[in-house]
């Protein structure tokens, strides 16, 4: 016969050997995430567009023997060159200033001498854009004809202004080919996709920008430009768990 003390004794170990097993049981979720068996992989999505803006900087550089002088006129061929484009069919809230600049000149000092200021350079610019392309070479042309030998052109580059269809379609095929990626391995490994745990994504959007050749023509009356395609791509970057 047991006595009572070693009876007592048993049936207390039995008591932490059954509140031990409870303690075990639960759902089948790893107790720490960052144990889960997952994968990780990078999907990439890409869309084509064709531009519907003319992106260009207008600009004009003066030089003159004094501040006035070289400011003044910067004002007044920049003003002509704004009129003008106007004029030629683009709405003054799609005209910009960009930058102005004033600054000497300095002379080319004799051996042993000093430089001094020989007069002042004056810039002003403008970003203009284009929304009706049909009008882009004739407000370049008429641009040049305002400013005269003064005009400067520069970032000459066709975009989309309101790509967000684009995005969109993007960013669903980055998805879509994530997910194929991520279905192929979890089937070579003997799982299956559970939830997903994480996104990332990064975008891209390419301007088209018109090419040296066709800068070196733009002071001839017919400016040569062609929009081409701009392309929008997603990569996006997605963890599932396994399961």
């Amino acid at each position: 016969m047991l006595s009572r003390a070693r009876r007592t004794a048993i049936a207390l170990a039995g008591s932490v050997v059954l509140i031990a097993g409870l303690a075990g049981c639960g759902d089948d979720e790893p107790s720490d995430p960052g144990n889960q068996r997952s994968v990780t992989v990078v999907g990439n999505g890409e869309v084509e567009g064709t531009p519907d803006t003319l992106r260009v900087n207008l600009g004009v550089e003066t030089t003159g023997s004094d501040v006035s002088t070289a400011i003044n006129a910067a004002n007044q061929q920049i003003a002509a060159i704004t009129e003008a484009v106007v004029n030629a069919g683009v709405p003054r809230e799609s005209i910009q200033t960009q930058q102005v600049t004033l600054s000497p000149d300095y002379s080319n000092p004799l051996p042993g001498g000093s430089s001094e200021i020989s007069g002042y350079r004056a810039t002003n610019s403008l970003r203009v854009d284009i929304t009706d392309l049909t009008k882009a070479s004739n407000v370049l042309e008429v641009a040049v004809e305002a400013g005269g030998n003064a005009t400067r052109i520069s970032n000459v580059a066709f975009v989309i202004d309101d790509d967000s269809d684009l995005v969109v379609n993007a960013r669903e095929q980055a998805f879509k080919d994530a997910r194929d990626r991520a279905n192929q391995y979890a089937g070579l490994s003997g799982d299956e996709l559970g939830k997903v745990l994480t996104i990332d994504e990064t975008s891209s959007g390419q301007q088209v920008q018109v090419s040296e050749q066709q800068r070196s023509t733009m002071d001839s009356s017919a400016v040569p430009l062609e929009p081409g395609q701009q392309t929008v791509s997603f990569a996006v970057t997605v963890k599932w768990q396994l399961k």
